[in-house]
């Protein structure tokens, strides 16, 4: 007796290949948070809400009392930052065993969200009212901490959207010079790019037109990310 194959699974499985592919949506991202360091190191009063490696040293610097850093602000980062991560983590532990596709668009959503309302808080204030500091700081970090966790989860290689230390590490150590093979790796040297872009975009912007317009652009790419990325790679 012969049965017939059942069809639920292959529409599920093109259901989650629509949309952009994870890698350009995760080099996307890594631009987003070029943009957005450059939004909290140059107009937020010298600390990270992306990349937390620097900002712990700049945790360091506040806190020997090196001039133009607050631990106020630093701390309020990495708090925010955490928060975000074990929020992140509990979501993938509910929805990451689904759908990829729906996991990712609903984080990128929310990080959209959030980002988008630092904007309008930015635009209703001043850049240096401390309401606007701390709001922009905190929504910021929290973003990032929900994104970070989602892409660990994720699991893409060499694809980490805000830490470049291993990328670089691994584009030295695995060259002809470091006595590796010399295989080329498009996805880390792409990633460097791409926050030299972010980072350099959202430094022009800042300088030019203040925080409130590059946490507007931020929020609109990530926004238009949530409605088109897919789950493969």
């Amino acid at each position: 007796m012969t049965t017939e194959p059942t069809q639920d699974a292959e529409p599920t499985k093109d259901a989650e290949s629509r949309g952009v592919p994870l890698v350009p949506v995760l080099l996307a991202l890594t631009v987003v948070s070029g943009l957005i360091d450059a939004i909290s190191y140059l107009g937020l009063g010298h600390v990270f809400t992306a990349n937390m490696t620097g900002n712990v040293v700049v945790l360091g610097f506040a806190a020997a009392g090196a001039p133009g850093f607050s631990v106020p602000h630093t701390a309020t980062s990495l708090g925010c930052f955490l928060v975000g991560a074990a929020v992140g983590g509990r979501v993938a532990r509910r929805v990451g065993t689904g759908s990829r596709r729906r996991w990712t668009r609903m984080t990128l959503a929310v990080e959209a969200a959030l980002v988008g309302v630092s904007a309008a808080v930015a635009f209703a204030a001043p850049d240096d009212a401390p309401v606007t500091v701390y709001s922009v700081i905190a929504l910021t970090a929290f973003a990032m901490g929900l994104r970070n966790a989602t892409v660990r989860k994720l699991g893409v290689a060499d694809l980490t959207t805000t830490v470049l230390t291993m990328t670089l590490t691994g584009l030295a150590s695995d060259s002809r010079a470091g006595g590796g093979p010399g295989t080329h790796s498009p996805r880390r040297t792409a990633s460097v790019i791409a926050m030299v872009v972010g980072a350099a975009l959202g430094a022009w912007l800042v300088l030019h037109h203040g925080i409130a317009v590059p946490l507007l652009v931020g929020a609109v790419i990530v926004a238009v990310l949530a409605l088109t990325a897919s789950g493969r790679e």
